[in-house]
C-alpha cells in the first residue's frame, strides 16, 4: 500500500534532513517555485479534494480561497498542533518521525497564500516534536529552502515555533489566535472570519499538521493521484488513524479513506485483545458519538461516517470491549470537557458541569428516569454554545443514549452500575 506521510519513516527514530532530501524531499517546493504560480498551487490543493485533518474536515483549498489577494498588509498562516483531543496523537507521531514534511508543506502553503511569516502552534507537552520542528526549520534555512529569496526566487518565508499554554480550547482556531497574541484563549465571534480578519487583524489561515503535510505529495504527484489513494470515489487521499483501547496492537496507521471500520480493527490492529469482544468505539476522537459492531462495514471517510450518525473527526478510534461500562466511559469524557471549558459562554460553563452531575448520579446508583430525559434535553441545548466545544462534548452522550439506552436505564432500575459485580 502506498504511503504519503509515512513513506520516509525510520523504525524507532526521526528521519534526517539528508535522508529526506535524498528521497525527494523539497522537490515539491522546487517544482512550485520554478514551474507554478501561487494560484496554481492553490488550485492543485482544491482539485486534490484534501479535507482538513484536524477534525472539521473542511476542504483545505477552499479555505485558502477565502483569503482575498487584494487586501493590504501582512497575512498569516498558523499550523495547529495543539493536539489535546483524548485518543488523538497522530500529529505528535508524525512530527516525531518526520518534521520535514510539515516544514515543506507550510512553505508551499505560504507561497500559495502570499504569507511571509507563519507559526507552528504546538502543545507544550510535545517537547520532542517541538525540538524536531525547530531543528528542521534551522536545517531548511541552512540549505536555502527557508528565509530570504528561497531557491534564488523572489519568494521569502519564515516559520516560527510557538509553545501553547496547554488548554484544549487553544485548539479552536480563534481561541488559538487570541493565545498567540498573548490574550486569554477565548473563541472570537464570527464574522469577521479569520480569512478576512484574524491574527493581529490580518487575513489568517489555520491548518492542521496532517493537512499541511499532505501538500508536498499533491504538488509532486498531482491532485488526481492523491484523490485515487482513497478506496471510494467520494473521498480523497489517505488518513492517519490513531487506534487505542482494547485492541491487540494499538498505534497510528496511515490508511486509505473509505476503509471499513471493521478492517481497521481486525486487520490493522490485529483484532481485539484475547478474551475481549468489541462493544463500541469512538470513531473520530473523544468528541464523536459512539459506533457499535453494526457499523463495522461503514467506510471511514468524512461523509460516510456522518451519514452513519457520527463524525470522522481526527481519526482517533478508541475501542471498548464487552466489560466496559459505557456510562462510566461517557462520564470520564464529559469530565474532561467540563474541566477544559474556557467558561466564556453559559451553555458550556454551566451546562457541562450539570451533565457531569447527572452522569455521576446515574453511575452512582442515585439516578432517575427523569435525569435520563434531562440528559437527552442537554444534548440539544448545548448545541447553542459559542463554539464547538460543548456540542462536541455531548457527542458521546448522544451516542450513549442512542446505542446504550438500555444500559443507562439499567443503572437507574438496578441502583448502580451493572458491570460492578
Amino acid at each position: 500500500m502506498e504511503q504519503v506521510l509515512f513513506r520516509h519513516n525510520r523504525p524507532g527514530r526521526c528521519v534526517t534532513f539528508g535522508e529526506y532530501r535524498c528521497e525527494g524531499g523539497f522537490a515539491a517546493l522546487e517544482k512550485a517555485l520554478r514551474e507554478m504560480t501561487p494560484e496554481q498551487v492553490q488550485q492543485a490543493v482544491i482539485d486534490s479534494g484534501l479535507r482538513g485533518r484536524g477534525g472539521a474536515g473542511f476542504p483545505t483549498g477552499k479555505k485558502w480561497s477565502f483569503v482575498p489577494r487584494d487586501l493590504p498588509g501582512p497575512r498569516w498562516l498558523i499550523c495547529n498542533c495543539d493536539e489535546m483531543e483524548p485518543g488523538t496523537y497522530k500529529d505528535r507521531f508524525l512530527l516525531e518521525a518526520n518534521p520535514y514534511l510539515l516544514v515543506e508543506g507550510m512553505i508551499l502553503a505560504c507561497y500559495a497564500l502570499g504569507v511571509r511569516h507563519a507559526f507552528i502552534f504546538i502543545r507544550r507537552g510535545y517537547e520532542t516534536a517541538a525540538a524536531n520542528v525547530q531543528r528542521a526549520i534551522a536545517e531548511a534555512k541552512g540549505a536555502g529552502l527557508l528565509g530570504e529569496n528561497i531557491l534564488a526566487s523572489d519568494f521569502s518565508c519564515d516559520l516560527e515555533v510557538h509553545l501553547s499554554a496547554g488548554r484544549y480550547i487553544c485548539g479552536e482556531e480563534t481561541a488559538l489566535m487570541n493565545a498567540l497574541e498573548g490574550k486569554r484563549a477565548n473563541p472570537r465571534a464570527k464574522p469577521p472570519f479569520p480569512a478576512i480578519k484574524g491574527l493581529w487583524g490580518g487575513p489568517t489561515v489555520v491548518n492542521n499538521v496532517e493537512s499541511l503535510s499532505n501538500i508536498p505529495y499533491i504538488i509532486n504527484e498531482g491532485p488526481e493521484r492523491f484523490r485515487s489513494l482513497a478506496l471510494i470515489p467520494e473521498a480523497a487521499g489517505l488518513k492517519l488513524f490513531c487506534i487505542s483501547g482494547h485492541v491487540k496492537n494499538p498505534g497510528c496507521f496511515e490508511l486509505p479513506l473509505g476503509i471499513p471500520l471493521g478492517e481497521i480493527i481486525d486487520t490493522a490492529c490485529g483484532g481485539m485483545r484475547p478474551g475481549s469482544s468489541f462493544k463500541a468505539c469512538l470513531p473520530g476522537g473523544a468528541s464523536t458519538p459512539y459506533f457499535t459492531a453494526e457499523h463495522f462495514a461503514t467506510p471511514m471517510d468524512f461523509d460516510s461516517v456522518a451519514k452513519a450518525g457520527s463524525r470522522l473527526g481526527t481519526g482517533g478510534v478508541v475501542v471498548f470491549d464487552q466489560n466496559t461500562c459505557m456510562v462510566a466511559a461517557t462520564l470520564n469524557l464529559v469530565r474532561f470537557y467540563a474541566r477544559e471549558s474556557c467558561g466564556w459562554c453559559t451553555p458550556c460553563r454551566e451546562g457541562l458541569p450539570y451533565v457531569v452531575s447527572l452522569l455521576e448520579e446515574i453511575e452512582g446508583g442515585r439516578g432517575s428516569l427523569e435525569q435520563v430525559e434531562l440528559l437527552r434535553d442537554h444534548v440539544k441545548l448545548l448545541n447553542y454554545a459559542f463554539c464547538a466545544l460543548a456540542p462536541g462534548a455531548m457527542g458521546p452522550v448522544e451516542g450513549l443514549l442512542r446505542h446504550f439506552e438500555e444500559e443507562v436505564v439499567e443503572h437507574v432500575t438496578r441502583g448502580g452500575c451493572p458491570f460492578s459485580g
